[in-house]
């Protein structure tokens, strides 16, 4: 079980728990498309937690490695990115809107998506393991997963429009990758 506590090995703990973050994402993504969202969010927010446990292992046991970079950049693509979106455009997207609208909405959908990829590869060309730093620069894509969350419930409560939902997806989009300064946690 050496393994485990091994940075060199590519199924060491930190690195098991991104993959249950993966699958995690995958089961919320089925069952967005079987229109199962409570349980569908339940997968995605455990994703998150996830997320969170991964990088605390990782910097526990000094796991840290150049795989492992990547590995949670692929999860958090899946998880805080096209789930999210997945999730928004088929509870809200697909319900309400049609024609012109729904093409116009594809195309948020297809930005964000190309947005938070870009940060997720940017970041990785200048992430070195095992080294954190004191600020993002632009918005994380966990936070713009919480943002489209909220978006969502916001909606559900009679908050936002779907018109306003697809304005608020265009500007979050933008702040993935600008010069924003978000403090790390």
């Amino acid at each position: 079980m050496k393994f485990l506590y091994s940075s060199n090995s590519h199924f060491n703990l930190a690195n098991l728990i991104t993959f249950s973050n993966i699958a995690a994402g995958l089961i919320a993504t089925y069952l967005i498309s079987q229109n199962i969202f409570l349980w569908a969010a339940v997968f995605a927010w455990m994703g998150g937690a996830f997320d969170i446990m991964d990088g605390k292992v990782a910097r526990k046991y000094n796991l840290s490695s150049e795989f492992g970079i990547q590995l949670d950049s692929f999860a958090d693509f899946l998880s805080f990115v096209l789930v999210p979106v997945f999730f928004i455009f088929q509870a809200i997207y697909l319900a309400n809107l049609s024609g012109f609208w729904l093409f116009i909405a594809g195309i948020v959908s297809i930005c964000y998506v190309i947005s938070g990829l870009r940060r997720l590869i940017e970041f990785n060309i200048n992430a070195d393991a095992g080294e954190v730093e004191k600020f993002f620069t632009g918005v994380p894509t966990p936070l713009g997963a919480i943002l489209l969350w909220v978006f969502y419930l916001g909606n559900l409560a009679g908050l936002f429009t779907t018109t306003s939902i697809i304005i608020l997806m265009i500007i979050t989009a933008w702040s993935l990758n600008s010069k924003i300064k978000i403090p790390h946690p």
